[in-house]
């Protein structure tokens, strides 16, 4: 028996089931790398950064997040080369789906009981995704922008539902609007983390050298 198609598992209708000491035996999720590209770039290298927005309330699949990041990560790697850009999955498939398996052979009506005993077994795993949450976000050099739309653009059709794209106002992945982080830094008021920077605050304990 196949697998049943994503319409049929669309809509978020039950509360969240993930897998737990009471829920085993659940299948692994197709998608296991959700940080693809030169992931360790630091900040100031990618200033870019493109969001895929979720426009509807619904699950989404972990097949479907796997096709995703294969077709972004192939397309941008086509065009761009490999090692300027970062694709970032922002959902994590933790909700388990069920299903209760019928018989379609001949004599089933004699093996199964129908409803009795309906609650299902697991099936897959999905993401719960809300409107105006962030499914994936590419940063890259600012040269690339035309090739980094067109790779979510392409994204957009292995999902269910409305998606949109936009193109951040922000520095890569920091809360930073791109004014205010050029103004920072030229200021020494940031303080790098790798992937992102943080504001240096103006309170907090006093230095050793300050009296």
């Amino acid at each position: 028996m196949g697998r049943r198609p994503a319409k049929c598992y669309r809509y978020c209708k039950n509360k969240p089931y993930i897998k737990s000491r009471f829920c085993r035996g659940v299948p692994d999720s197709k998608i296991r790398i959700f940080d693809v590209g030169r992931k360790r770039a630091n900040v100031d290298e990618f200033p870019l950064a493109v969001h895929l927005v979720c426009d509807e309330k619904e699950n989404l699949s972990s097949e479907a997040l796997e096709a995703a990041r294969i077709v972004v990560n192939k397309y941008i790697t086509t065009q761009c080369g490999k090692d300027n850009f970062h694709l970032r999955i922002r959902v994590h498939p933790f909700h388990v789906l069920r299903i209760n398996k019928m018989l379609s052979c001949a004599g089933a009506d004699r093996l199964q009981t129908g409803m009795r005993g309906a609650f299902g077994k697991p099936f897959g795993k999905v993401a719960r995704v809300s409107i105006g949450q962030i499914v994936l976000s590419v940063r890259a050099k600012d040269t690339f922008e035309s090739h980094v739309v067109e790779a979510i653009r392409r994204a957009t059709f292995k999902f269910p539902g409305r998606m949109k794209i936009f193109v951040s106002k922000k520095w890569g992945f920091t809360d930073l609007f791109r004014e205010e982080y050029l103004r920072l830094k030229a200021e020494g008021r940031l303080k790098d983390q790798g992937v992102h920077a943080k504001r240096l605050r103006e309170h907090g304990p006093l230095f050793k050298d300050v009296v």
